[in-house]
Order: structure tokens, then sequence, then C-alpha cells
């Protein structure tokens, strides 16, 4: 942790919240459809997905990928406003870290209030794709509200700090041009900041975009599958004829990849060949400790 200094160090806790959220998708993965499904009503076969949260299994699964989901987007925030206090403000270390106790409270109680809230309101339900839970699989009004628009917020807010981080950077690089001082340092920290918040803001982006399209699409969807099963299942069907219309499965397919890779891209920046030594030498006094202990 002492290598990863502030404005770098939530790219820390950015990475160990999207290590979380692909433990709760490996869950999901191994468990296929224990955790979101409940058990038959009858002898015919069916079952039903949960929803709420009397379900154990999914409401462990839905708490850790929605929390730390969240948190790994208000770290990126974070991520970018303190980029934006040491470039564009001249805070040093030492100032960004003593404000370290907000970043986290914020990065942590969001999240939990959050959660909290959908765990209130009962707004979990399974996600057959996956076999997670998550809010707004069901209900458009929580998809928007849980989801969708803090999303939007945090890339926004992200995304603003980052291009006045970049502008103040352009400024002083200009000056220390014009003075003749070497900016090879500098181009290489911004080369790395570009590419990281490239790497990031797209696959961010497009997520968004996919929920947008699930929130758009979602209640003709539920209409659609209404119309072609209220036979099978003995129900009114619809009284009005409409164009049946199912989800792309491709478009699902990119919003799990892109929730991936942005946790992938932000490993790349911890797992350098700097921490790898690091590593190396913990193992090592590790070792060499083991082995100056005496037996008795």
């Amino acid at each position: 942790m002492r290598r990863f200094r502030y404005p770098e160090r939530p790219i820390i806790f950015l990475s160990g919240c999207y290590f979380m959220v692909a433990v709760a998708y490996a869950a999901g993965f191994f468990l296929e459809d224990k955790v979101v499904c409940v058990d038959k009503f009858k002898d015919d076969g069916f079952r039903t997905v949960a929803q709420g949260t009397k379900k154990e299994g999914c409401t462990i699964l839905f708490m850790v990928l929605y929390f730390f989901g969240m948190a790994s987007s208000i770290w990126w925030v974070i991520l970018s406003l303190t980029w934006f206090l040491s470039a564009g403000m001249k805070w040093g270390h030492e100032a960004i870290e003593a404000n370290s106790q907000y970043f986290h409270l914020a990065a942590w109680a969001v999240p939990a209030i959050k959660t909290i809230t959908i765990l209130a309101m009962g707004q979990v339900d399974g996600d057959v794709l996956t076999g997670v839970c998550f809010v707004g699989i069901f209900n458009v009004d929580a998809l928007r509200g849980f989801v969708l628009a803090p999303l939007f917020v945090y890339l926004f807010i992200g995304t603003s700090f980052l291009l006045a981080g970049f502008v103040s950077l352009f400024r002083i690089r200009t000056i220390m041009k014009h003075d003749g001082t070497k900016t090879e340092k500098l181009e290489k920290l911004m080369v790395r900041i570009g590419v990281f918040s490239v790497l990031y803001t797209v696959p961010a982006t497009i997520v968004i975009a996919c929920y947008f399209y699930e929130q758009a699409f979602r209640e003709h969807w539920q209409r659609t599958w209404h119309m072609q099963t209220c036979k099978r299942f003995a129900v009114q069907c619809p009284i009005h004829n409409f164009a049946p219309m199912t989800p792309d499965f491709t478009v699902f397919m990119i919003k799990y990849l892109m929730t991936m890779i942005v946790g992938i891209t932000s490993g790349f920046w911890v797992w350098s060949g700097k921490t790898l030594q690091s590593w190396r030498r913990f193992y090592k006094r590790l070792s060499n400790g083991n082995h100056g202990e005496t037996t008795v």
C-alpha cells in the first residue's frame, strides 16, 4: 500500500471492488440456478425466479454485487478527484491523504445506504442468465433509480474532474517547455492516466448504454413473454395484439464483458513489475523468518 500513494491509491480499492464483483459472478456461475430460482410449486417442471429478500443466498449475492459495484464507481470518482487535486490544484500527497477518511466515508457509506434501501424495499430479483441476484431485473423504475441514474452521475462527475485535471496538466506542460524544463516524466504520467481513463470510461459508457437498452424495452419483452405463455399457464392473455419483441442476447453478453474489463484494466495498473518485486521481497522475509524460528 505504501508504494501506491495518492492520487493513485484509489486504484487499489477500485481493483478490490471489481475482484469482489468477479467473485459474485463466479459464484453465480457455479451455483447455476440454485440461488436465483425457488422450488417448484407443483410437479409440472416449472420453477419461479427468486424475488425479494426471503432467499438468503440470493440476498447475499445481491449485496456483494451491488455494494462493491457501486463502490467501484465511487472510487473512480475519487480517483479522478485526487488526480484533479494533484494536477490542477497543486495538492501534495500528504494534503490529499489527510482527507482520505472522507474518501472512504463516501465510497463505503453511499453504497451501503443504497443497498439497505433496496433490501428494505424488497427490490431484489434473480437473474437466470448469470445465476446472481440484482436490482431492477424486472422492475424498470428500480433499474433506473438504483442502477442507471447513479452510474451515469458517477461517470459524469468523474469524467469532469478528469478533463479538468488534463487541462491543468497541459498548461503545466506548456509552461515547462517554455522554461526549457524536461517534460518526459510529466508526459509519461499523462499518457498513463489517459490510457487508464479511456480503458475505464469506454467500458463504463457501454455498460450504461446496455442498461438504457434494458430499461427502454423491458416492458415490451415482458408483454411478449406474457402473450407467448398465457395459454400454457392458464392465465388471461393480452387483449390487444402487438408485435413480439425479444431481448438481444449479444447486448447482455457485452454488458457483462464490459463490466469485467474495467476490473482487468485496473488490475494491470496494480500488478506491475514493481508490485511483483514487492511480493517477492515480502515472501522472502516470511521464508527467512520461518527458517529463523527454533523448535522447542
